[in-house]
């Protein structure tokens, strides 16, 4: 019997944190936010659970709502952090054991 294993390549530098956190992600194709809630993040990106009819699919530009406590939007301001990032990758393989998938976005680079 043979055995399959899927292999990923690391492509990231940056260190991940990982951070359970909701999240609304704006995805214009639909016109509309979904919710899902944040697994890890890095410096240049972040992997969001949402449920699984969520229709996102590799390549969309998407906005992220990054919510921020009272307090801290009151120090910055805003009650809201709002990146904009692309999708990389969508994993559908924990569909049905939690009605979930992964998306994995890479914030688009500042420009100065």
């Amino acid at each position: 019997m043979e055995t399959v294993v899927d292999t990923l390549v690391e492509q990231r530098s940056d260190i991940r944190t990982n951070l359970s956190w909701p999240i609304s992600m704006w995805l214009p194709e639909a016109n509309r936010f979904f919710n899902g809630k944040s697994s890890n993040i890095s410096k240049t990106g972040v992997f969001i659970n949402f449920p699984m009819t969520t229709p996102v699919r590799n390549g969309s530009i998407v906005e992220i709502n990054f919510p921020r406590t009272e307090a801290l939007a009151m120090e910055k301001g805003s009650f809201a952090r709002i990146k904009t990032g692309r999708v990389v990758r969508v994993e559908r393989r924990n569909m049905l054991k939690d009605a979930n998938i992964g998306v994995a976005i890479e914030f688009e680079p500042l420009v100065d």
